[in-house]
């Protein structure tokens, strides 16, 4: 399935929902003139706005008219929010205390196709055609693979947060939607327990794309994400029909997650665009739990670049300079679990160290700023992971686990290098901290830095935090808040390492080549309000935001003495938590300042498939340089 033509789909959006407001509106208008001449029906005016709202739209849906059969057809007045247990509890917890350490004597996995079914609700099936449908196209995923992601295993001792780590590995993989264990507690002994295992898949196979007539340029995007129900994903994309340097771009990557029960994902990465191609193949194992003891991966990539170079404001088109490299890398990382003194009960903090050593051979170079070398880095962090459920985050509906903790990590690094040798030196800060009432807080802050002959070189400092607000709720219906802040600094970079305020890295929506500097302030506001419809299946919900961003050229100038960018929009969103397709995105944005140099208006519609924000997990990752971007 492929969406349609924007400027189509914003047409009809905008129809469907004035159509929608305007029939609420009328039958409310009708509701409370019945009122007024009927006492008997005072009851109703005691309705929830929501549900005064889907019980006109449904009563208009039973007449037999064209407006009655559109509304039947595209909305859903049967559905109902599920009941989740254990929201806004932490998942590292002690329910399951009196367990550990016995034997595990059964495993018991039960998949569900992703139509009909659900996982709080297991007598639930496929009422009707498209439902039973879409199943016969989809093939569930192996008994084997859920098995191959637990961390427990039949006829062996259960270790202290083995249950609600697996149920977390299982609910964040990607073709599962969600996931349950549950304990039997009535075949529970003394010694030994009995597992069950449930878990939701998605419609695995799907896709996007895109197409305007006027310029006949568009996008193709399929992807399989659970290929005959063993995991292995496929991502494509195909852009046709663009003007310039080159009239088109393809992309593709295929991933084999957890290989056997060794947790080692490989990732084969094809890309050929305009500006950059790609060829690459990594073996890697990350810190996927709090209790992992070793990660690692191994890789080489081909890279080609089109850089941009600096530019003034009376420049008219943009100059590139050409960066070919070929790239080999490892690295191994170890955590060390800290004594805890509180028997039965998994500690939560670990010591990781981690060593990379980095090669690479550069054949084009743009400036004489980049030359031959190899890096070797050692890094050293603490790691407090723990973790919490809620929902209406990122998803409609489904359970999320939001990551909460704290981190911090040393890194040290000697680069030799073809002309000339150098140090580094990096930090790295985190901290989140979660509640039901307050809600979510973020922060973190990284410095990196060169040094060479006692002199800072291509530094960086970057600071980040998020807040959001507790969930909002009347009815059916929902609002959360969002507010992010970041700011990047480079001190001493080269004069072709630029900052861009374009779409996630500052202003959503804004797009301009000439606009680029060293130091960048940026400041997000979100308000996301869910709603009871559902459109052909799909959630609705909508946004609203207000975006600013400051940007200075200088190495040594504030951004802040800089006037700000800003944007400021609405939207609707769209989303099916059982197919694999993105989150559709509408937006309508207004830019009151433009770049001098740009061909951007003032105004501007546009689509999106990814979310603005994004947790910050607090595992340990792999040893680097901070990305300057």
């Amino acid at each position: 399935m492929f969406l349609l033509h924007l400027t189509f789909i914003r047409s009809q959006l905008v129809c469907l929902l004035g159509i929608l407001l305007l029939s609420a509106h009328v039958c409310c208008a009708q509701e409370a003139s019945q009122i007024n001449n009927d006492s008997t029906q005072a009851d109703s005016t005691r309705m929830k706005f929501d549900e005064r709202v889907m019980e006109n739209l449904r009563q208009i849906s039973e007449r037999k008219t064209i407006m009655g059969k559109f509304l039947k057809a595209v909305l859903d007045f049967d559905r109902h929010n599920e009941e989740v247990a254990g929201l806004d509890a932490e998942l590292i917890k002690r329910e399951y205390e009196k367990h550990n350490y016995k034997i595990v004597r059964h495993i018991e996995i039960r998949t569900l196709d992703p139509l009909g079914y659900s996982i709080n609700d297991t007598a639930r099936v496929p009422r009707n055609f498209l439902e039973k449908a879409g199943n016969s196209l989809h093939v569930k995923t192996g008994r084997s693979l859920i098995r191959n992601k637990l961390l427990f295993r039949k006829n062996e001792p259960l270790e202290p947060l083995a249950l609600v780590e697996s149920e977390r590995l299982l609910r964040q993989t990607e073709y599962l939607l969600d996931a349950r264990i549950i304990v039997n507690e009535q075949t529970t002994t003394d010694d030994s327990v009995d597992v069950y295992v449930l878990a939701k898949d998605i419609f695995s196979l799907g896709g996007s794309g895109s197409y305007s007539p006027s310029s006949g340029s568009g996008r193709i995007a399929p992807r399989e994400l659970n290929f005959l129900g063993q995991g292995h994903q496929l991502r494509t994309s195909y852009r046709f029909g663009m003007n310039r340097p080159r009239p088109w771009e393809f992309d593709a990557s295929y991933s084999v997650e957890n290989i056997g029960r060794s947790y080692i994902s490989a990732d084969v990465i094809y890309s050929n665009q305009n500006y950059y191609k790609e060829k690459s193949a990594y073996l890697s194992r990350d810190f996927f739990s709090t209790n992992t003891k070793y990660a690692g991966a191994v890789g080489l990539s081909l890279v080609e670049e089109r850089l941009q170079m600096p530019s003034s404001p009376t420049d008219t088109a943009v100059v590139f300079g050409k960066l070919t490299y070929n790239r080999q890398e490892a690295w191994l990382g170890r955590a060390i679990k800290l004594k805890n003194y509180n028997l039965g009960y998994e500690a939560k903090g670990r010591l990781i160290v981690g060593l990379r050593v980095i090669n690479t051979d550069y054949k084009t170079t743009p400036t004489e700023n980049f030359q031959d070398n190899t890096l070797m880095l050692g890094s050293i962090g603490y790691s407090v992971r723990k973790y919490y459920k809620d929902r209406f985050l990122f998803g409609f509906g489904r359970t999320e686990d939001i990551p909460a903790g704290t981190f911090a990590s040393l890194t040290y690094g000697y680069e030799k290098g073809a002309i000339k040798d150098r140090r580094y030196f990096g930090a790295t800060t985190s901290l989140a901290k979660y509640s039901a009432n307050f809600g979510y807080l973020y922060g973190s802050a990284t410095y990196g830095s060169y040094i060479r002959d006692n002199k800072w070189e291509q530094g960086m400092l970057d600071v980040q935090s998020m807040y959001f607000t507790r969930l909002l709720e009347w009815g059916n219906w929902k609002l959360r808040h969002y507010v992010i802040g970041r700011a990047t600094i480079g001190i001493n970079r080269n004069p072709e390492e630029l900052l861009s305020i374009d779409k996630e890295l500052g202003l959503r929506g804004f797009r301009s080549e000439f606009v680029r500097g060293s130091r960048r302030a940026v400041l997000n506001y979100e308000a996301n309000l869910y709603t009871p419809f559902t459109l052909f299946g799909f959630r609705l919900a909508a946004l609203a935001f207000a975006d600013v961003a400051w940007l200075s050229t200088g190495n040594k100038s504030s951004p802040f003495n800089e006037s700000p960018y800003r944007g400021f929009g609405v939207g609707l969103r769209f989303r099916n938590e059982y197919l694999s397709f993105s989150t559709i995105q509408i937006l309508i944005g207004y830019y009151p300042k433009l770049p001098q140099n740009g061909n951007m208006d003032s105004f501007r519609i546009f689509g999106s498939s990814r979310p603005y924000y994004d947790f910050t997990d607090f595992r340990f990752t792999t040893p680097g340089v901070v990305e300057f971007r």
